[in-house]
């Protein structure tokens, strides 16, 4: 886009470009979404900028309207498998602030400058800077939905100092802290954070909730994860392994489809884990994706046209933790969605960490990667060879000759895991779409998608038409059969 398009944008108050790019006004120092209900600039006055940290770092305050840094991330990063955006998601994911630049660098097989470079050129901001923006919205956020004091909130955000704290906070949103907790509506009382933080995680337009539910309550397995309540009004509740602890994440089904968020709530045992866990959560549901632009690809296919239209805003869904997505691949392999699920219950509740306390029908933690590597699974009712195929990609991921992280390089993960015995094209494309977020991944050999194609007459090589969004079109052809029979 050239800059008039963006200002066009702006003008029509676009919500499609909410996060691909910021506003700022000269006249005032704000920056803004596209979508911000504010009155427009005039063209003179605006310039604009490709990420928050950006207009930050040219001196921008955030909006107080509309909420910039609460905007959903650029979907550019989902397809994007280069070094750019390798590094945007892992500094989403929390490594900046765990590892440093040099960790994010050493992920990446990048010097630190060549990262600082390239991320600067294309985001107008180095890694610091964007882990920055994190850590001032992470900030935001315990501070208007919980009663934890200020000096813990500076910590649990990632910044080093009170004193850095207090100062990002005045710069990005040129209000104390004190001032930002005393917004009005904010709950009096610390029964809020007893009860855990309260999100809006957005998205962009419309939101095919019933079919994402859906598609994980037929996944659900007991211990780690839960469904409650009838269709339309489903909460999806789930256990988190994080970095500095555990955690549990609720995520409630909207009323309607066609709305700017999900409402989440999520229990920490240590709130430095919040943007590590916000992040993952937005990846299971993937609430950074771009349903024009799926629609426009797919929606022009004849084959897919009728499918798209039925289901506006089916998403991809992604994982929220992907060793464990990995282990629930093999699980799966050659059995049905409802067996699968069972198996998984059998090995959560052999080797998976117990919570300190049961809630609900969550009880443990999925099983890490270094725990099942040494186990016999005898529990498990399944052929020696998946055995040794689940030992397999469980060693690989604890010695790390796979990685799945979020800056993995996505095809060199695939590679790894056709080496381990046991694992073919359908588990490793799988593990892609799923554990690595790739929009792009098409399983022709998968049973679900072959029906799907046979319902709507299509043969696996028009698939080459439906790039970079083949993924979405597995989920399209996976519902393709209950579709035709209506």
């Amino acid at each position: 886009m050239k800059d008039d398009d963006r200002y066009q944008a702006v003008r029509s108050r676009d919500a499609r470009f909410d996060g691909a790019f910021f506003t700022a006004v000269k006249t005032t120092g704000i920056y803004c979404r596209p979508s911000c209900p504010a009155v427009t600039p005039k063209r003179e006055n605006v310039c604009f900028y490709p990420s928050a940290a950006a207009a930050q770092g040219a001196g921008f305050r955030a909006c107080r309207r509309c909420r910039p840094d609460a905007v959903p991330g650029s979907a550019e990063w989902n397809v994007r498998a280069d070094l750019v955006g390798r590094a945007v998601r892992l500094i989403g994911d929390g490594v900046v602030d765990r590892e440093g630049v040099a960790g994010l660098a050493g992920r990446l097989g990048y010097s630190s400058r060549q990262v600082h470079r390239q991320l600067t050129q294309e985001l107008g901001a180095g890694p610091v800077a964007l882990a920055r923006a994190q850590r001032a919205h992470t900030a935001r956020t315990l501070l208007q939905t919980t009663d934890l004091p200020v000096t813990e909130i500076a910590f649990a955000a990632g910044f080093a100092s009170v004193r850095q704290f207090n100062d990002t906070i005045r710069e990005v949103y040129a209000a104390t802290p004190s001032a930002l907790r005393a917004r009005p509506g904010r709950p009096a009382s610390a029964r809020e954070s007893a009860a855990g933080i309260p999100l809006r995680l957005a998205h962009r337009g419309p939101y095919a909730a019933d079919e994402i539910f859906g598609f994980l309550r037929r996944r659900v397995i007991p211990g780690i994860e839960e469904t409650t309540g009838a269709p339309g009004a489903r909460t999806y509740r789930r256990t988190l392994r994080l970095p500095y602890g555990t955690g549990i994440a609720e995520v409630h089904e909207p009323r309607h489809g066609d709305g700017a968020w999900l409402d989440c709530r999520l229990h920490l045992t240590d709130p430095r884990d919040l943007s590590t866990a916000v992040q993952r959560i937005r990846r299971l549901f993937d609430l950074d994706a771009d349903p024009w632009a799926v629609a426009e690809r797919l929606g022009a296919d004849p084959h897919l046209r009728a499918l798209v239209a039925a289901r506006p805003g089916l998403r991809s869904p992604g994982a929220a933790d992907a060793e464990e997505l990995a282990v629930r691949a093999v699980l799966g392999q050659q059995v049905s969605v409802a067996a699968a699920a069972v198996l998984g219950g059998v090995l959560v509740a052999a080797y998976g960490k117990p919570l300190a306390a049961p809630d609900g029908g969550l009880t443990h933690v999925f099983p890490d990667p270094g725990t099942l590597a040494g186990a016999a699974l005898d529990e498990l009712g399944m052929p020696d060879s998946r055995r040794r195929a689940l030992r397999a990609v469980a060693e690989a991921l604890a010695e790390g000759t796979v990685r799945l992280d979020p800056g993995a390089d996505r095809d060199a993960a695939q590679q790894a895991l056709l080496a381990l015995p046991g694992i073919g094209p359908w588990t490793a494309g799988y593990i892609r779409m799923r554990a690595l977020g790739d929009p792009d991944v098409f399983l022709q050999g998968d049973a679900g998608v072959r029906h799907g194609l046979a319902a709507v007459g299509a043969a696996p090589a028009d698939a080459a038409a439906w790039g970079p969004w083949r993924s979405y079109a597995v989920h399209h052809l996976w519902n393709a059969p209950a579709l035709t029979a209506g």
